[in-house]
């Protein structure tokens, strides 16, 4: 009778701690557009299934790839270190290390790395080595997770703050479920030293990359499945607008190849059930109070898809398979190469551009 009254017990507190427990988050009711089907531009193929593997075993966590021009890789890895491997991917030097976490980085036109660092804000590692802070805040708010960044011809540097409110612990998901539009999108001059905000309250500002000619800033917003475009020049400069919408997963990095594709990674595919409790605030709330362990887990699926400069889908690059390359979380064309970097794995990645069908 004592176990029987036990376990009820425990069962009462249990159902308690989900009901109740505070938690972090005060998610937002929306409608997620109905989830595009894995058919026509997005059928699943094996495209990625072949990738190069580089790398494996030196760091965890290597975000983003971003290739010199003598084909050199610079990746930041989770505990902060910025390595270069040779070009064929045989040795690496370590180059400095931000004391953050190093998430998207670009070289500027004097061969200084930009970093997006989560923890620290916009750094430069300029090309004797010295690592410089250039700014962690803008508008009065400091940055919560520098997350990517993309330098544009005249030197101006656009970034992203994913979330102002949550850090990179929980890589996303406290500010996707809570869907408070905590994402800004930044331009930090380097002339003047200033940082600007020009948008806020982006679901999850992730990817940044800049237009042909100057003419746009493209950032994704992870926690919305689009992309929107902040236009720099012409009768637009100063407004946004969605380049692309409803997208079949969770887009992640995004890099313009300065011809004609925009390369997006997608984190994974959308997810039914984050989808189905969008308008329900207080079962998303139960989602956030679950051990991470029994969180509900993304699809392993190696995804890149490849943009027209009119947002038509011209390349489809997938693996679904069980040891496949994922997930992506960024994506960058040299050399004649495709780049891909992983938030979560212990290797990165490389293969050769296909053609646009």
């Amino acid at each position: 009778m004592r176990l029987r009254y036990f376990i009820v017990l425990v069962l009462l507190l249990l159902l308690a701690y989900l009901l109740f427990w505070p938690v972090p988050i005060q998610p937002i009711a929306w409608t997620p557009p109905p989830a595009p089907a894995y058919t026509g531009p997005y059928a699943p193929n094996d495209a990625l299934a072949k990738v190069e593997r580089l790398g494996v075993g030196v760091g965890e966590g290597p975000e983003t790839v971003t290739p010199d021009a003598q084909g050199r890789m610079v990746v930041g890895y989770k505990d902060g270190r910025i390595e270069r491997f040779s070009a064929d991917g045989t040795s690496h030097e370590i180059l400095n290390n931000t004391g953050g976490r190093p998430e998207g980085h670009a070289f500027d036109a004097q061969g200084n790395l930009i970093i997006a660092d989560a923890i620290k804000g916009l750094m430069r590692l300029k090309a004797d080595g010295a690592m410089e802070a250039l700014t962690y805040s803008a508008g009065g708010l400091p940055f919560g997770f520098t997350d990517d960044v993309a330098v544009a011809q005249d030197g101006a540097i656009y970034f992203s703050d994913a979330s102002s409110k949550f850090g990179p612990r929980l890589l996303a998901v406290d500010d996707i479920l809570e869907h408070g539009g905590h994402g800004r999108l930044l331009k930090y001059d380097p002339a003047g030293n200033t940082t600007s905000v020009l948008l806020s309250g982006l679901q999850f500002a992730n990817g940044v990359t800049v237009g042909p000619d100057d003419a746009y800033v493209l950032v994704n917003e992870t926690g919305n499945y689009d992309i929107l475009r902040y236009w720099l020049k012409g009768d637009k400069a100063g407004t946004s607008e969605v380049f692309f919408a409803n997208l079949p997963g969770m887009p992640d990095g995004i890099c313009f190849n300065g011809r004609d594709t925009f390369w997006v990674a997608v984190y994974a595919p959308r997810d039914r059930l984050l989808d189905a409790v969008a308008g329900l605030p207080f079962l998303r709330q139960v989602v956030m109070r679950l051990p991470q362990a029994l969180m509900p887990k993304p699809e392993r699926r190696g995804f890149v898809l490849g943009l027209d400069l009119n947002g038509k889908v011209i390349h489809n690059l997938q693996d679904l398979g069980s040891a496949s390359f994922a997930p992506i979380t960024a994506v960058k064309e040299a050399n004649g190469m495709l780049y891909l970097g992983s938030v979560i794995r212990s290797e990165f990645a490389r293969m050769p551009v296909p053609a646009a069908r």
